[in-house]
């Protein structure tokens, strides 16, 4: 619901409260007094309600700034889109999930090097948009309220967490390795925090590799582990887990973050070699995966919020494009929805995804896309957002950041 659909709401209950002229004068004054003192208890009540609310269940994130209620919360509309905005100015969101961060990314060369920079479109819980801020990197926590960011050329010495509704900092976490990436747990009471040697994102002069044959800056992997801090008193425990290879001492990719398992008691990290994860537990030993977790690990959306269904890959076959929905514990396809690549749950029965425009859509992955909102076994399609270009420069190109409302 917009702020436009509140205000019409409140004229209308105004309205709907307010009596007919009665006969009587004194009819009339005797029943002002008593609609306004059944207000002014009802917002006693609502006042008393809230403090106690607050006091049994104060958020555990971002103490600061919750005099004022959160824009996702204030708009608890199940579909909230702009087809006409891209990237977005104004919050996205659909069932349970919200468009929390987007982050489009332009290349610097000095001295030869090139490095991938970050710039974000922050979600203003104060004002529901998008603001631009220049985080090296940022996860947003469940609920929507905190971020966690880094800081200056990465790696970084601390985690800041940032309130979405003050846009201050309520504190930082000194880290004792340096880190490039950090991830909420599920519960957000926990991050698991990537830490490397060398900022992944710079591509070294001193170290080329041969593009398209032509010699170009080339990326050094630098992975030395991951860190799992708690949240409320900071304390942190780093663990050792340098960087995968083939066997011959090739990798894949030189950031190769850490993220959690679907119900927050593993972290894992992908590549681009078998077993294209793995996982770890929070004592840092090598643990088995989840049965459930193996069938599309390159998908952004994973398992959906109860466990029963899997997001799968493109599966398009000639001018039909697709993304499977799989069972995931066998990895047998169920059913498939008409979109490209799938990014988030918005419940049970519905994802945000990647689709291409139909006039430029041949089945092939072209990047003229749009989020879309599917619902399983419809055909029903939603657009959230308009449609990106395939440029890497801003505003054109963005990768949407989701997190629960």
């Amino acid at each position: 619901m917009n702020v436009e659909e509140l205000v019409r709401d409140a004229f209308r209950e105004e309205a709907a409260d307010t009596p007919h002229a009665s006969p009587s004068l004194v009819d009339r004054v005797l029943d002002v007094r008593r609609r306004i003192r059944r207000r002014r208890l009802a917002s006693l009540a609502a006042a008393t309600a809230a403090a106690v609310a607050l006091t049994v269940a104060l958020p555990l994130l971002g103490r600061g700034g919750h005099e004022v209620r959160p824009a996702s919360e204030m708009n608890r509309s199940d579909i909230i889109g702009h087809p006409d905005q891209s990237p977005p100015k104004t919050m996205i969101a659909a069932g349970d999930t919200v468009l929390s961060a987007f982050v489009t990314k332009w290349v610097k060369q000095p001295d030869g090097d090139m490095v991938s920079q970050r710039v974000y479109g922050l979600l203003d819980q104060k004002k529901g948009t998008y603001e631009k801020t220049e985080w090296a990197f940022l996860d947003v926590a469940p609920g929507s309220r905190t971020a966690a960011v880094l800081e200056g050329e990465l790696p970084a010495r601390r985690i800041g967490l940032l309130d979405l509704i003050t846009g201050k900092v309520d504190r930082w976490i000194a880290l004792d390795q340096g880190v490039a990436s950090v991830a909420f747990s599920p519960d957000g009471t926990k991050l698991v925090a990537t830490t490397y040697a060398k900022n992944p994102d710079r591509r070294l002069a001193a170290h080329p590799e041969i593009v398209d044959g032509r010699k170009t800056p080339g990326p050094v992997p630098s992975r030395t582990g991951f860190t799992v801090v708690d949240v409320e008193s900071g304390r942190s425990d780093w663990h050792k887990a340098p960087y995968s290879t083939d066997g011959t001492g090739w990798f894949g990719n030189a950031r190769e973050d850490f993220d959690w398992s679907h119900e927050g008691t593993l972290v894992h990290s992908d590549s681009v070699m078998k077993p294209f994860r793995a996982y770890y537990g929070l004592d840092g030993a090598k643990a088995d995966g989840p049965k459930d977790e193996q069938g599309s690990p390159s998908v952004a959306a994973g398992l959906s919020p109860d466990g029963k269904l899997s997001a799968g890959d493109f599966a398009g076959f000639g001018s039909t494009v697709a993304a499977a929905i799989l069972d995931p514990h066998t990895g047998r396809r169920v059913t498939t929805v008409p979109v490209q690549q799938l990014l988030a749950w918005a419940d049970n029965k519905r994802l945000v995804a990647w689709g291409c425009d139909p006039k430029r859509c041949s089945g092939k992955g072209e990047f003229h896309n749009q989020l879309l909102l599917v619902t399983i076994g419809t055909d029903r399609v939603v657009q959230l957002s308009g449609f990106r270009k395939a440029d890497a420069a801003y505003p054109g190109r963005w990768t949407p950041v989701f997190s629960s409302r």
